[in-house]
């Protein structure tokens, strides 16, 4: 069972604080996509963010779980809810949990907006390219569907998110699917 985390920030050491969600799951994590640097989205003035995608074993956690660990998250990130899509510190969205749905005004499943959103849509199917948004169909399809400026306005960096190597691994085995050493924050654009 795997759940598809989003993980943004643009807020503070922006590259530091998608780690500390990346740590903070530990060896759940099965791949993270490369960072992403975004235009902000829901038309509020603010830093552009860092965004990534991590996949995570969802064996034996249920959604409500899911959410109490990406609220713990943010959290440990110091982040304060405030404007709706404002800046933030921490922001992880459960995008969706295999199949599962759910109506839950907590925890709606999938996410209801992530077939809408490049910075969602781009890293998820550059770290899984055969992914498929639950009721909605191939990501491959839904990325060709984004408006050219939802597109547009999402970029690929350099940098990565380390994913922390399996206890049987040797330290010196080196970065898992899709991660490598953190290199820096980019800042705003």
């Amino acid at each position: 069972m795997t759940a598809v985390l989003s993980v943004g920030s643009n807020m503070g050491d922006r590259l530091a604080h998608l780690q500390g969600a990346v740590d903070g799951l530990g060896p759940a994590v099965r791949a993270v996509s490369p960072v992403y640097q975004t235009a902000p989205w829901g038309g509020v003035e603010q830093d552009d963010f860092l965004n990534a995608i991590i996949l995570v074993d969802a064996a034996g956690g249920a959604p409500r779980e899911w959410l109490a660990r990406a609220r713990a998250l943010e959290a440990a990130a110091g982040r304060v809810r405030g404007v709706r899509w404002g800046p933030r510190t921490l922001d992880v969205d459960i995008v969706a949990i295999d199949g599962a749905r759910s109506a839950d005004p907590e925890i709606t499943l999938p996410h209801p907006r992530a077939h809408e959103r490049g910075f969602v849509l781009l890293p998820w199917l550059d770290v899984q390219p055969d992914a498929v948004l639950p009721a909605h169909g191939p990501v491959r399809d839904l990325v060709e569907r984004l408006p050219a400026a939802e597109r547009a306005g999402v970029h690929r960096t350099d940098l990565t998110l380390r994913v922390q190597a399996a206890a049987t691994e040797p330290a010196a085995a080196g970065p898992a699917a899709g991660g490598g050493a953190v290199t820096g924050d980019a800042g705003p654009a």
